[in-house]
């Protein structure tokens, strides 16, 4: 698991790789992700933008950006936590992601990033 505190919110990552969508053959490596947010502020959080940036071992990388994330912008109060799955498909059985999060203070309605920490995408066999 990694995890990473900027701007008193926690996000921690877990990967699994999804053996039953892959096709290695193909160079068809497919990757769930589950991300955990914490909000350690004394105010109410929303979660706006996502960005990502995604490597794999062959030397592809894509940028991905959007509103909220699964198609919601959650609202985290203090102490609390949001998790979500959501997946990526590689061209090979190694990459590694990266990115930030764009947030609201609810209170204030000022916006501030969060960084998103670095996690690597291995497929088990490769771990051998």
């Amino acid at each position: 698991m990694s995890s990473k505190i900027s701007n008193g919110v926690k996000i921690s990552v877990e990967t699994h790789y999804q053996s039953e969508y892959s096709n290695p053959t193909l160079n068809e490596f497919m990757f769930a992700y589950r991300i955990t947010i914490e909000n350690n502020n004394e105010f109410p959080i929303k979660l706006l933008r996502r960005y990502w940036n995604i490597h794999d071992s062959i030397g592809s990388e894509k940028e991905v950006e959007g509103e909220g994330v699964v198609g919601v912008q959650p609202l985290i109060n203090p102490s609390e936590r949001y998790s979500y799955v959501s997946g990526c498909n590689l061209k090979s059985d190694i990459g590694r992601m990266q990115g930030d999060y764009l947030f609201e203070n609810v209170n204030n309605k000022k916006t501030f990033k969060v960084a998103i920490p670095s996690f690597v995408l291995t497929a088990p066999f490769k771990l051998n």
